[in-house]
């Protein structure tokens, strides 16, 4: 008994504690609801047909995204079977390891315990994070190698981050967006003490080209019917900016900066309700949130600064996008953003709680506390009121 108590309270002490903790409870709330609903929910009806199609004829029928976020589709489909545990067990699967990356480039960018804590624990139960993770579509499959070349990259992994970025791009094509945060923080950080971060764009580029056709010949089973790389980049491109706002009508289409402006969930589903909104608690402190990662970059903040690249590039490049392009967007574009607001609040929370443990006495001290149980509690409870099982219908 004694030797239990003992494992038990160094498992406690451990550093990873609660990283772990938070893993075993994100895999149990998924499985929990892997089958509900049975059916298909928005965009897993093109993804899980098509991989149907593929399974049974060899045919790609939605050619504007690229193969590799499918080929995990239909590899569970092929392991567990036509049914909700092999449509979404990749999803849940890869989107856990997401919060295990994160929280991995959250002590690589220097963040306290305390920090890296908060902002896992925010990201791991944020709604839209957990909801993206729980269905068949392609965005969590870019988000888990966006994030592997992120924790590559910051540990000078150039080589394997640039091919983790060209993987990335394969699962889909606005994972390039990604890109223009390595080369900020690069630019701010690194010009004088490495060259070798023109590899990771090279391998990037020279990854997606050589693994295309390779991906496609999987799906298809035949290289007469496979294209050149840039042939199959042009029919993506092409078929992705043909969607725009003026020739395309959608209940849930919206405009980049409306996302932060009004609240305005995206509904995946009913019964249960799936609702692909960003969580209330994260969504209402984004742009403060922002506004002090980027003071803390100017301050020569390694965290803030790679925080503020990463919402600049996944984020706030969408708006000259939409506005130069037209093309076509929805809220849960902002899905790869969450991590860096995630990043910024952790350090907010650990600041507050440093401010906690030094003052000896004092309204701050107090005040300081008071904001950090509040921002917990609000988080927790957005993230149960969304949760799909929660007997609440949303119309």
């Amino acid at each position: 008994m004694k030797s239990l108590v003992t494992l038990l309270r160094r498992f406690y002490k451990w550093e990873h504690f609660w990283l772990c903790l938070l893993v075993v409870a994100t895999l149990i709330l998924h499985f929990v609801i892997v089958d509900k609903p049975p059916s298909l929910i928005l965009d897993e009806q093109y993804y899980i047909n098509e991989a149907r199609g593929i399974i049974e004829n060899h045919e790609i029928e939605f050619e504007e995204h690229p193969p590799l976020g499918k080929l995990f589709i239909i590899t569970g489909i092929k392991i567990f079977g036509d049914n909700t545990l092999g449509w979404r067990f990749f999803s849940i699967v890869l989107g856990t390891a997401c919060i295990i990356l994160f929280y991995f480039i959250c002590r690589s960018l220097g963040m306290s315990p305390w920090a890296t804590n908060f902002a896992t624990f925010l990201l791991a139960l944020e709604n839209m994070t957990f909801i993206q993770a729980s269905v068949a579509m392609l965005d969590v499959f870019f988000l888990v190698f966006m994030l592997a070349a992120y924790l590559l990259y910051l540990n000078r992994r150039y080589i394997t981050a640039g091919i983790a970025v060209g993987l990335s791009v394969l699962a889909k094509l606005s994972a390039v967006l990604s890109v223009p945060a390595l080369i900020i923080h690069w630019f701010f950080t690194r010009t004088k003490r490495s060259r070798w971060f023109a590899l990771t764009i090279a391998l990037s580029v020279i990854t997606f080209l050589a693994l295309m056709p390779l991906l496609d010949y999987f799906t298809v089973l035949d290289f007469d019917d496979v294209t050149t790389p840039f042939e199959r980049i042009e029919t993506m491109v092409n078929m992705t900016s043909s969607l725009t706002f003026e020739n395309s009508t959608h209940e849930s289409m919206s405009r980049p900066w409306e996302w932060l402006i009004s609240y305005r969930p995206m509904p995946f589903w009913w019964d249960p309700h799936y609702i692909s909104g960003i969580s209330p608690s994260v969504w209402a402190l984004t742009i403060p949130t922002f506004a002090y990662m980027v003071y803390k970059a100017v301050r020569r903040d390694e965290a803030g600064l790679f925080g503020a690249a990463w919402f600049t590039s996944t984020y706030l490049l969408w708006i000259p996008a939409s506005l130069i392009t037209g093309r076509l967007s929805y809220l849960f574009y902002f899905y790869p953003s969450i991590g860096a607001i995630c990043i910024g609040l952790g350090l907010g929370m650990s600041e507050l709680i440093r401010l906690f443990q030094t003052r000896k006495s004092g309204k701050l001290k107090w005040t300081s506390l008071s904001v950090v149980v509040i921002i917990v509690l609000a988080h927790l409870v957005s993230f149960m009121l969304l949760y799909p099982l929660f007997p609440i219908r949303y119309y």
